[in-house]
C-alpha cells in the first residue's frame, strides 16, 4: 500500500473540515457552542469581580488601559522569546539549557535584568516598602569594602579561625581599635591559627593579607559569610531549618560592620537613595534591637541602649531628604523587633526599651514585632501574658505602638506555628508580615478583608528560605483572587541576593509568573503600600478611616496616593512613547476589547443593581 501523501495547509484544513463534519463534531460557530462559551466567559468574569484589583481596574485612564496593553504584548513576546529553553547563552548553558517564565530568581536574575519589561518595571512608581530588615539591605560587596577602607576597623574572634570549619561558622566581630592598642598587643598570634589568642584585635587589612585560603580570597570569604550563596539557595532539598541557620548567622558578621557610625552613616544614604531611585517614596524599616553600636572612634557603645542609634539615623534620613535626589522621598520610621526565641526577661528589657526610645525619638519608631524563625521561636499564643504587658506599659506610658507581626511563614497548616495567624489577627496586628500560609485558611481570609489587613507578601525570599520552589507556586495569586490587600516587599535582600536595593525583582517576577495579575494588579498594590503604610501615628478608628477613604481622604495618606497616582499616569505615557510600535499592534484589537469591556461592565452595573435591590 503507498504511504499517504502530506496535503498542504488549506487542503489539510479543508479535510479535517470535511472529516469532522461526517463524523458531526460541533464547530465553534454553532449557537450551542457558541452559548457554552458565552458562559464560560461570564463565569470567569464573575470570579473576577472578587479579586483585589477590580476598583482600580474599573477606573483606569484611557493612558493606563493601553500601557497595561502593551506591557502584557512585550511579556507576551518575552515569554516565548526570553524564557525558552531553545534559547542558547551562558545561562541556558550554566542551567542545563531549560529556560523557563517563573525559574527560580537566583538562576533568572540575571536574564531578567536584560528584557524589556525590566527596563518598564524599574521606571514604575512603586509607593512604599513595607517589609524590609535594614541590616539585611546593605549591598555585602560594597560593604565589605567599607570595613577594608575604614580606618582602625579590626577583627577579633573568641578562637583562632584556624581550619575551614571555623571560617564557615565560627564567632567573629568587627570593632575599631585606636593604632595604640593594636601596637601594643603582645604576640597576638595569627587570627587564622590556634596560636591567636582570643579577643585580640587583628586589623582587617592584616586578616586579608595573612588570609589561608587558596580557593578564595579574603573579600570572598567575608561576603560567603554575609549570604547566602547561589548553590545554598538552589539546595531545596536540605530543607527549612538548614537555610534559615545560615541565614540568620549571617546578621551576626554584617552587624558588627554595618553598626559603626561612620558606615553606617555612609550606609543610609546609599541605601534610601537606591530605594528612591527605584521609585519607592517611603519605607518602614525593621531591625532586630540586640545589636551593639559604635559612635566613631569608639571600641564600644551602648549595651541595650539606643539613643546613638536612633539620633544618627534620624539624621542621615532628614539629610537625603533635603538633597537633590530625596526631593519625592517622603521618609522612613522602624518597627522594633526583637528576637521571638528570647526568655520573658529579655523581651521585657527590650519592651521597655522600645517605650523609652518612642518617648524620645516620636518620629522614628512606627510600631512593633517579633522576627526570626517562627517554627524555632517562640508563638504568640506563648507570649501573649508578655504582649499584654506591653500593652498596659505603653498606656502607661502614654505611648501608642501598634502591632505589624510576622505570623504564617511557614509551610505548616494547624501546627503552632500556622495558627500565630489567629493570634495576630485577634491580638490587633494592622498588617501580617509573610502571611504565606493564609490562603489555606478560609475564615481568617474573611476576617483579614473585614478587618482591612495588609498582607506584606515577600516572594522572593520565600522562595530562597525554601517555603515555595519558585514564584509559579508561590501562595500569592491565591490571596489576590480573594480580594485580599496585598504590598509587595524584598524582606532582606542584600543577604538573599538581589544585587540591587529596590522592589523591582519583585514586581517583575510577579508580573511575568502570573496572567491575572497585569499592569493593574501591580500598581494596586503599589496603592496598598501607601494606604498601610505608618507614615504617621494614628488610633485605630484613623488608620482604618484612612485605609476605607483612600484617594478622597484629607491626610497625609490621600495625599501621598495622589501624589503617586500623578507620577503612575506620567509612567504610563512614557510607556506609550518608548513602545509605539507596541501601541498600534495592539490597536488592531483594541476595538474588539473595547467593545468587550463595555459589555462586561453593563453586566456588572445590571448584576449591582440586582444586588442592590
Amino acid at each position: 500500500m503507498a504511504p499517504r501523501e502530506e496535503l498542504s495547509g488549506d487542503e489539510s484544513d479543508d479535510s479535517q473540515l470535511e472529516w469532522e463534519l461526517e463524523q458531526g463534531i460541533p464547530q465553534v460557530d454553532d449557537p450551542f457552542i457558541q452559548k457554552y462559551m458565552a458562559g464560560r466567559d461570564a463565569l470567569i468574569e464573575q470570579e473576577k469581580k472578587q479579586r483585589h484589583d477590580r476598583a482600580f481596574k474599573q477606573n483606569m485612564s484611557p493612558m493606563a488601559k493601553q500601557a497595561a496593553k502593551i506591557m502584557a504584548s512585550i511579556r507576551r513576546r518575552e515569554l516565548q522569546s526570553v524564557w525558552t529553553s531553545e534559547f542558547e547563552d551562558s545561562l541556558a548553558d550554566k542551567n542545563g539549557g531549560n529556560l523557563y517564565p517563573g525559574m527560580m530568581f537566583t538562576l533568572a536574575r540575571d536574564r531578567m535584568e536584560t528584557t524589556e519589561l525590566w527596563k518598564i518595571v524599574e521606571k514604575m512608581p512603586k509607593g512604599a516598602l513595607l517589609h524590609a530588615h535594614l541590616d539585611a539591605m546593605i549591598d555585602i560587596d560594597w560593604l565589605v569594602d567599607q570595613a577594608l577602607a575604614e580606618k582602625g576597623f579590626c577583627m577579633i574572634a573568641p578562637e583562632g579561625l584556624s581550619d575551614k570549619d571555623k571560617r564557615t561558622s565560627g564567632a567573629l566581630q568587627f570593632r575599631y581599635y585606636p593604632d595604640e592598642v593594636v601596637k601594643k598587643q603582645k604576640n597576638p598570634g595569627s587570627i587564622w591559627t590556634a596560636a591567636y589568642t582570643p579577643n585580640t584585635p587583628v586589623t582587617i587589612r592584616e586578616a586579608q593579607r595573612t588570609f589561608p585560603d587558596d580557593d578564595q580570597t579574603f573579600k570572598k570569604w567575608l561576603i560567603s559569610r554575609c549570604t547566602i550563596t547561589g548553590e545554598e539557595s538552589l539546595c531545596h532539598h536540605h530543607g527549612l531549618n538548614a537555610i534559615w541557620k545560615k541565614f540568620q548567622s549571617t546578621f551576626l558578621v554584617i552587624t558588627w560592620m554595618f553598626t559603626y557610625e561612620p558606615i553606617f552613616r555612609r550606609a543610609i544614604q546609599r541605601l534610601i537613595g537606591q530605594l528612591a531611585k527605584d521609585g519607592i517614596t517611603y519605607v518602614d524599616f525593621r531591625i532586630a534591637f540586640k545589636f551593639e553600636f559604635r559612635r566613631q572612634g569608639q571600641t564600644t557603645g551602648q549595651v541595650g541602649k539606643f539613643d546613638d542609634f536612633f539620633a544618627v539615623m534620624g539624621e542621615e534620613i532628614e539629610k537625603f531628604k533635603r538633597s537633590p535626589a530625596g526631593k519625592t522621598f517622603k521618609g522612613a520610621r522602624m518597627i522594633w523587633t526583637v528576637i521571638r526565641k528570647m526568655d520573658n526577661r529579655a523581651l521585657a528589657d527590650s519592651m521597655k526599651e522600645c517605650i523609652r526610645m518612642k518617648k524620645k525619638f516620636p518620629h522614628m519608631i512606627c510600631g512593633f514585632d517579633f522576627v526570626a524563625q517562627e517554627d524555632q521561636g517562640r508563638t504568640l499564643k506563648d507570649l501573649t501574658p508578655l504582649i499584654f504587658w506591653f500593652k498596659k506599659k505603653c498606656a502607661e506610658g502614654g505611648v501608642d505602638l501598634p502591632f505589624f507581626f510576622h505570623a504564617g511563614e511557614c509551610l505548616g497548616d494547624g501546627d503552632s506555628t500556622d495558627n500565630n495567624l489567629f493570634d495576630a489577627l485577634l491580638l490587633g496586628t494592622r498588617r501580617i508580615g509573610h502571611g504565606y500560609s493564609l490562603y489555606k485558611h478560609p475564615l481568617l481570609i474573611d476576617m483579614v478583608k473585614e478587618k482591612k489587613i495588609l498582607i506584606e507578601s515577600c516572594p522572593i525570599s520565600n522562595e530562597i528560605l525554601r517555603l515555595s520552589s519558585s514564584i509559579l507556586s508561590h501562595s500569592l495569586p491565591a490571596l489576590l483572587s480573594r480580594g485580599v490587600a496585598v504590598s509587595l516587599n524584598n524582606d532582606d535582600p542584600a543577604i538573599l541576593g538581589h544585587g540591587k536595593n529596590g522592589l523591582s525583582h519583585d514586581f517583575w517576577q510577579a508580573y511575568m509568573a502570573f496572567e491575572n495579575l497585569g499592569l493593574e494588579g501591580l500598581a494596586t498594590m503599589a496603592e496598598n503600600s501607601l494606604k498601610w503604610c505608618a507614615i504617621e501615628d494614628q488610633k485605630p478608628g484613623e488608620w482604618t478611616r484612612d485605609i476605607t477613604e483612600g484617594y478622597l481622604g484629607k491626610g497625609t495618606k490621600a495625599k501621598l496616593l495622589r501624589e503617586w497616582r500623578s507620577e503612575f499616569e506620567k509612567w504610563c505615557q512614557w510607556i506609550l512613547m518608548e513602545y509605539p510600535l507596541e501601541a498600534e499592534e495592539e490597536d488592531g484589537e483594541e476595538e474588539d476589547e473595547d467593545e468587550s469591556e463595555e459589555d462586561e461592565e453593563e453586566e456588572e452595573d445590571e448584576d449591582d443593581e440586582d444586588d442592590e435591590e
